[in-house]
């Protein structure tokens, strides 16, 4: 018996820092992934800001997979909360960053504005969007202009609860007649149990000075 149990302990030890390791990448090894990828898809973007007018110019298409749509800055969560939104809302897309639905309302669009974010890994862009208050500034630089949308709502959904990224959050089949977006997350942290859910309505949109 005592040697069963020596063995297990023996066994325990090799394991436990396996899986110390694990949740050491999981937590740190994947935002410095991210905060790369970020570093990469913010110059491609101050770029195209640059150069654009708010006019479509000649081999301009739409935005592909995993390409940088817009830039996120939310004044609540810091000075220095930025992150390209990418398009698509796949694995390999949320690693970059927070993502655009396809097919959802584009930024300043009638129709709602969809995002999706990590909690917890790959930098968790989302993170603290909980903390988020009625009235707080959402600010969207897309390539035609800024768009500020203002929190209306916070709430906890089961994941099977899809009509919060309809066009009319809510509201299946209606037809959109204000912009409004959506960010959702998992809830609680580490869990994907349920889906906490944050809203806005657009209020501004003004040309970027920078």
């Amino acid at each position: 018996m005592k040697t069963v149990t020596r063995v297990i302990g023996e066994l325990c030890l090799p394991v436990g820092l396996v899986l110390l390791l694990f949740y050491a990448y999981l937590l740190w090894g994947t935002g410095a992934e991210t905060e790369r990828e970020q570093s990469v898809l913010q110059r491609q973007l101050g770029e195209v800001f640059a150069r654009h007018d708010g006019q479509a110019r000649p081999g301009e298409g739409p935005v592909r997979l995993g390409d940088a749509l817009a830039l996120l800055r939310i004044p609540r969560l810091g000075a220095d909360y930025r992150f390209a939104v990418v398009e698509g809302v796949g694995p390999a897309e949320l690693r970059k960053g927070p993502g655009h639905y396809p097919g959802s309302a584009m930024p300043g669009q009638v129709g709602n504005f969809v995002l999706s974010g990590h909690r917890t890994t790959y930098a968790a862009p989302f993170n603290r969007i909980d903390q988020l208050r009625r009235g707080d500034d959402i600010v969207v630089d897309a390539r035609d202009a800024r768009y500020t949308y203002e929190v209306t709502r916070k709430e906890i959904v089961d994941p099977g609860e899809v009509d919060v990224v309809d066009p009319v959050p809510g509201h299946p089949g209606k037809r959109p007649t204000t912009a409004v977006m959506t960010m959702t997350t998992c809830h609680p942290k580490f869990s994907a149990a349920q889906r906490l859910i944050v809203q806005g309505v657009l209020v501004r949109r003004e040309e970027r000075r920078d």
